[in-house]
């Protein structure tokens, strides 16, 4: 048991509890866990279901993920139309595991399953992390610990960002590196395997467990697993993203290797093939200044405390690819990209008390507990968590009224061209595709029905505004009639005189 391994808190006699003071009654820690994990999942779940019910999911990703996950749902192929005619999911990156989800939206058809799905993923990382927290340093560091976990940034944005496969990943890691830090190897290889199904690059994360394993596991029974995994790891990445993701992919390819350097098309510091970008590459990791930004966000949480520990080095596949690509994205401390690094982050703090009894002597804990909870309060003021404590929050805005009242003269069934925001209120029962794809009526199978908001405010991804207006007009100079405009929705219907 973990806490048998770790150091428990030295208490000063004047600190103990005498027979004329009361002793405050904590829970334990199984039962604090399960009680943070219920708290954030409450939370999680609230404040994402919200978000959509006033409109402010989209096609890009929550409609793609349900699209994959309702046609599993069905028995058939995860084909994304929102990606394009005919994409199948598994050729844009690789996560089967989106599957689990098919049993619970075949009863229960509609994005409120996976957003309740991931709330419930995402919450149980709190579980192992409050835990080992609490039988570490004592009650008061589980609960501060398991609800900065709850509130980290990294978590949080992936909550309030539509749906991701990653949310299989975040408790996967929590339970893999609890495990790894109580050298229980078997446990924590066996909890860090479905890695390999979530997404491609988490082979790296496996890997980098593999090589933790095999580095403090050597001269245990178990010291053949960590070389094992290393190379598992390694082979299931180039196999994945050379051979399985190529086959599903209607063009042939792996679509993210121009991000990564030395590729053709890369446009950055150090990008391309020649010898003197490579040596360049080092500046990839610290330029543009934004990446400090990440790299101080990522150590905050944890009052710096974390980065002791060599558990933090579980980090460093994922960090590698996100500096050195061409995404701009990657290098921010938004989205989702981050969520799979808030476990590890929070198990290198937890390790380190473990490490070191001097910093679980009363006053030194609370300053490192004080410093993460304060960056906790900070990061919910900042990250969309705080919401849940507007009023805004829970009325019902009257475009989304509108939105709503102007979707439901779409029949079942029917296929449709839509715009970003709108894309997620129909993809449960209607075939929905991008309003600004460029065949457009002139398709093989031109759609039912097209829906545009000129409001929706992703103006620039997945479609322009002026890419959308452009092809509204082209829909009604192919013969698509006026069905309603109305606070800048615009439906349109294909005639039944008008050819497929």
């Amino acid at each position: 048991m973990i806490d048998n391994l770790v150091a428990r808190p030295v208490v000063p006699p004047a600190a103990r509890p005498s027979a004329t003071r009361p002793v405050r009654a904590w829970p334990g820690p199984q039962q604090m866990a399960l009680a943070v994990t219920g708290l954030f999942f409450v939370l999680y779940a609230l404040l994402s279901v919200r978000r959509h019910e006033r409109m402010l999911s989209a096609a890009y990703d929550l409609g793609i993920f349900e699209q994959a996950v309702r046609a599993y749902a069905h028995g058939r192929a995860p084909v994304a139309e929102l990606k394009g005619p005919g994409f199948n999911l598994l050729g844009d990156h690789f996560h089967p595991v989106l599957a689990l989800l098919a049993p619970a939206y075949r009863l229960f058809p509609t994005s409120v399953t996976l957003l309740v799905a991931q709330a419930a993923l995402m919450a149980l990382a709190c579980f192992p992390l409050t835990r080992w927290a609490h039988r570490t340093a004592g009650p008061a560091a589980g609960l501060v610990i398991g609800c900065a976990v709850g509130c980290s940034w990294g978590i949080v944005s992936a909550v309030s960002f539509d749906f991701h496969e990653i949310c299989f990943a975040v408790p996967l890691l929590a339970f893999s590196v609890e495990a790894l830090a109580g050298r229980r190897w078997r446990a924590a290889v066996l909890w860090a395997l479905p890695l390999l199904l979530v997404k491609e690059d988490l082979g790296l994360t496996l890997a980098a467990i593999g090589a933790y394993t095999a580095w403090y596991g050597r001269r245990g029974r178990a010291g053949w697993l960590g070389p094992a995994v290393v190379v598992l790891g390694l082979t299931a990445t180039v196999v994945e993203m050379a051979v399985l993701l190529p086959l599903a992919n209607p063009h042939g390819v792996f679509d993210y290797w121009h991000q990564l350097p030395g590729v053709a098309g890369s446009g950055t510091v150090g990008s391309g093939s020649s010898g003197g970008s490579v040596l360049l590459l080092p500046l990839r990791l610290g330029w543009p200044p934004v990446k400090w930004l990440l790299f101080a966000m990522l150590a905050a949480p944890t009052a710096f405390v974390g980065l002791r520990s060599p558990l933090t080095l579980l980090c460093a596949p994922t960090l590698l690819w996100r500096l050195l690509a061409d995404n701009v994205h990657y290098w921010q401390p938004s989205y989702h990209y981050s969520a799979v690094l808030m476990p590890i982050l929070f198990a290198g703090l937890i390790d380190v008390l473990g490490r070191r009894p001097e910093l679980c002597l009363p006053v030194r804990l609370k300053r490192v507990l004080a410093g993460v909870a304060a960056f906790a309060v900070l990061s919910t003021a900042v990250y969309p968590l705080h919401e849940l404590v507007l009023p805004s929050t829970w009325r019902i805005p009257a475009h989304v009224r509108t939105a709503h009242r102007l979707l439901d003269a779409i029949p079942d069934g029917a296929s449709v061209a839509s715009s970003n925001r709108l894309a997620p209120l129909l993809v449960h029962r209607t075939t929905v595709s991008l309003v600004c794809r460029e065949d457009g009526p002139h398709a093989a199978a031109p759609p039912d029905w097209v829906v545009a908001d000129r409001t929706d405010p992703t103006v620039k991804s997945p479609c322009a505004a002026a890419v959308t207006a452009r092809m509204l007009d082209t829909y009604r100079a192919a013969g698509y009639l006026t069905v309603a405009d109305e606070d800048g929705i615009t439906v349109l219907r294909r005639p039944s005189d008008l050819r497929r």
